[in-house]
């Protein structure tokens, strides 16, 4: 059994390491620390996450950045309309022995990694989509009736564009669930976009460098699992995650007036992980109630829907999400007074 000391002592080091992580990711991916937060949030995790955002904000490059911070073998798939599941599994080839011999033989596809970018993934067909599914539940794959690992650790980083849906296919409720976050990359701010000009049109352009490797990442993970979370907060992310349901007897009232659907248990579980991880990255023992508010959006809005009246108003399901976290947070807090 691990002692408390020991715990304390694991956290700061990886404070430390994670702020020489986010700093090389900087190097590259210029003044988009939100995004950076939650990505590396899903990944000390374990989870997968969804990048949306229109092309040329660096999506791509935050991948390929997080491979080289990570040390981790990373592969790409452009998702197109005509890509099949065996373009990402792999598949198997008859080869003949120079005997004369026939044998079959397995071809790793590119999903046989440890990070997997997976370009504009509503491209695909739901036939495509789904060879993900037991890849990043199970982080194996089943091929001609063998069931084969993946990398350990595997994530997927997958992207989408969320303005250009001519010819996408919509991912379906029990793909989205399966991402631990929904990161929204977003149009920089003028300042940060001088910057971006000045670093990126020079000479000499700036570059990342290794800091975790795939066994130091899983010891983080691990880490983060055993992070103290509070009664307080265990109760505040049950209060949050019921309160979204608009069918729950402890539904709040906003949700039941705009919501369709809600979070099912994977949010509460997402919640509990996700705010862990950003307390360690901020240099906490333990979570609060800040994380919480900072972590509600990301991991809920995937996993929620506006009923048909709420899309005719014109509500905005990130102003429902934010409504409903201040007032669980409030509720919260004036219960801890009482008490």
């Amino acid at each position: 059994m691990t002692e408390p000391t020991d715990l304390v002592d694991e956290i700061e080091r990886l404070g430390t390491k994670l702020i020489a992580a986010r700093a090389s990711i900087n190097t590259r991916f210029i003044g988009q620390e939100r995004v950076v937060e939650l990505v590396l949030a899903s990944m000390l995790s374990g989870g997968h996450a969804l990048l949306m955002g229109l092309p040329g904000l660096g999506k791509t490059m935050l991948v390929e950045t997080l491979a080289t911070v990570m040390g981790m073998k990373s592969s790409r798939i452009q998702f197109t309309p005509d890509l099949m599941p065996a373009d990402i599994l792999g598949s198997e080839v008859l080869e003949t022995a120079p005997d004369g011999s026939r044998a079959f033989r397995f071809l790793e596809g590119p999903v046989f990694c440890q990070l997997l970018m997976a370009d504009e993934i509503n491209r695909a067909s739901p036939r495509t989509q789904s060879a993900l599914l037991q890849a990043m539940q199970e982080r194996e794959v089943s091929v001609a009736g063998e069931s084969r690992a993946l990398g350990r650790p595997f994530h997927v980083l997958a992207t989408q564009n969320p303005i250009d849906q001519e010819g996408t296919y919509p991912l379906p409720e029990a793909q989205l669930d399966r991402f631990l976050v929904q990161v929204n990359v977003v149009y920089p701010d003028r300042d940060t976009e001088r910057e971006i000009l000045l670093a990126t049109t020079g000479a000499e352009l700036g570059e990342a460098h290794e800091v975790f490797s795939p066994d130091d990442l899983i010891r983080a993970q691990q880490v983060v699992r055993r992070m103290p979370v509070g009664t307080s907060v265990v109760e505040m992310i049950l209060d949050l995650v019921r309160a979204c349901r608009p069918g729950e007897a402890e539904a709040h009232d906003l949700v039941r007036d705009t919501l369709a659907w809600g979070p099912g248990p994977r949010a509460a579980q997402a919640l509990m992980l996700t705010v862990r991880a950003r307390a360690l990255m901020n240099g906490r023992l333990a979570p609060s109630a800040e994380d919480v508010l900072a972590m509600a959006e990301p991991i809920l809005i995937h996993r929620m829907a506006l009923n048909f009246a709420a899309r005719a108003r014109g509500d905005d399901l990130a102003q429902v999400i934010a409504e409903v976290a201040q007032d669980v947070v409030r509720r919260a807090s004036e219960r801890e007074v009482a008490a």
